[in-house]
């Protein structure tokens, strides 16, 4: 209802496609165990794996058999016309076999977990129990449920190629859990396992996940006893099989091609899932996005200089001058994000305005929206730059949001220093009157007298005299009458 899916824009897609390969790797490595009929130690599913490994000798060859030929039942039969009934035909025939061989090394769901026969009854909460300790453990929970069913969501396009929307995932799986909470259910959120499984078994639309659901109602109701005998060796060759058809390859070769950048970011979050609790793992995740955005935002600032045809048109050049020269009139265009790591790296870029004498910068931030607090304070350091040598900055291109901030800010000195020019609808039409207005001030510069242009660096250097010698200097008309105040000028 608060429709936080909007969040989900700042995770970056090489992150969550690391995240979701990861619990796909950890799907595969957590089902290897009941495939080859072995518990491995280890605090984590690659260290569980490892030590599996080790201990091939210890493997229960009946049970791995049996996962074996559910595995081999699967893939012969998705290149045939009975993809579709591959999973349950790969369910069913293992496990008639054990059930009528009788082999009793082979574990079965019953020798985990009663199946209870029947519907758990009507269970209010009890608000007793209420605490903040119990608030935030439930907010954390919501946040990682909510997390992994937007990744899910992404990973997999909907049949019928309509728009995903996040926040309406997160509220359907909200709904589904205070539901479920009613009749004594879990907390449940997207599952990489389960959605892989419906599409490897032929899912074509959402009534599959409703459906399966109801089945799912069926089997416990009406045959508890049925689903008990189910070989637990053949459940993990048919999640393994889900979770290596959830790695999505071209998808790994798409974000392996984006760069370094993203080799890093999917590796390191893949990585994580792999040796981490999923919380932990989304938090890594969460940060690692922060951070690459960060990174991208200053590393993505560009400025060019633009300089005027012979037709009077505007044409770009990345060659920089490193400083702002003399009497000249510099028009640069930002482009790249302005967020305060992206104001910070313009800074670094701008040509050094330190000594320089009326000189005059447009800077043009046509596409926009919003200035922050660095990106002010970069302004307002460049224009005391261009001030401190009688020099203007004018900024073009803005829109009324950018200039009310600016004005706001009360940093600059708005129509002195800096000058204001907002976007019209002709592109460049801004830029090209600060331009003329720059020359034009320029010109009225130039005919000014030097000791009359305002900055000390140009005035006559006063001649020195000799110690004890009486200096007259002539006072301003306005410091003679703040001198005089109430008494009429006879002081």
């Amino acid at each position: 209802m608060l429709r936080v899916g909007r969040l989900v824009r700042y995770v970056s897609h090489s992150v969550m496609t690391g995240f979701l390969f990861g619990v796909s790797g950890v799907l595969v490595l957590d089902q290897l165990a009941p495939l080859v009929g072995y518990q491995p130690d280890g605090p984590n599913e690659l260290l569980q794996f490892i030590d599996l490994v080790r201990h091939v000798g210890e493997w229960d060859l009946v049970t791995t058999v049996v996962g074996l030929s559910a595995l081999g039942i699967i893939v012969a039969l998705m290149f045939t016309p009975f993809e579709t009934l591959a999973t349950v035909v790969a369910l069913v025939v293992p496990s008639l076999a054990v059930v009528l061989l009788g082999l009793p090394s082979v574990e079965r769901v019953g020798d985990v977990a009663a199946i209870p026969s029947g519907l758990p009854g009507l269970s209010l909460p009890e608000l007793s129990l209420l605490s903040v300790d119990l608030v935030l453990a439930a907010l954390a929970l919501a946040g990682i449920v909510a997390i992994q069913g937007a990744g899910v969501s992404q990973q997999v396009e909907n049949p019928d190629d309509s728009k995903i929307s996040t926040s309406t995932d997160i509220f359907a799986q909200g709904a589904g859990n205070v539901a479920a909470e009613l009749l004594s259910g879990i907390p449940a959120g997207g599952s990489v396992g389960q959605t892989a499984l419906n599409v490897s078994a032929g899912a074509r639309s959402r009534w599959a996940s409703v459906l399966s659901g109801v089945w799912m109602l069926l089997f416990i109701v009406v045959l508890p006893g049925v689903v008990t005998q189910v070989p637990m060796t053949v459940l993990g060759a048919l999640m393994v099989i889900a979770g290596a058809a959830a790695i999505s390859s071209k998808e790994a070769r798409s974000i392996w091609s984006a760069g370094l950048q993203a080799r890093l970011t999917i590796a390191a979050t893949f990585f994580a899932t792999l040796v981490l609790s999923i919380p932990m793992a989304v938090a890594a995740g969460f940060v690692l996005s922060v951070l690459v955005y960060v990174a991208r935002s200053g590393a993505d600032v560009r400025l060019v200089e633009l300089r005027t045809t012979d037709d009077g048109g505007l044409e770009e050049h990345a060659d920089l001058p490193a400083h702002v020269a003399d009497g000249s009139v510099l028009v640069l265009a930002v482009r790249g994000s302005m967020f305060f790591a992206g104001a910070r790296a313009l800074q670094e870029k701008l040509p050094s305005a330190r000594g320089s004498r009326d000189a005059v910068v447009v800077l043009r931030l046509r596409g926009h929206e919003e200035i922050g607090a660095t990106f002010i304070d970069v302004l307002d350091d460049y224009a005391d730059e261009l001030e401190a040598g009688g020099g203007r900055l004018y900024l073009t291109g803005l829109t009324e949001t950018m200039a009310r901030q600016l004005r706001l800010s009360a940093k600059l000195a708005i129509d002195e220093t800096v000058h204001l020019e907002h976007a019209t609808p002709r592109l460049g039409a801004s830029t090209a009157e600060a331009m003329r207005e720059a020359r034009s001030w320029l010109g009225s510069r130039r005919d000014e007298p030097t000791e009359e242009r305002g900055h000390e660096l140009r005035r006559p250097q006063a001649p020195v005299l000799p110690e004890g010698a009486l200096r007259v200097t002539e006072r301003s008309e306005r410091h003679r009458a703040d001198e005089a105040g109430p008494q009429d000028g006879r002081r």
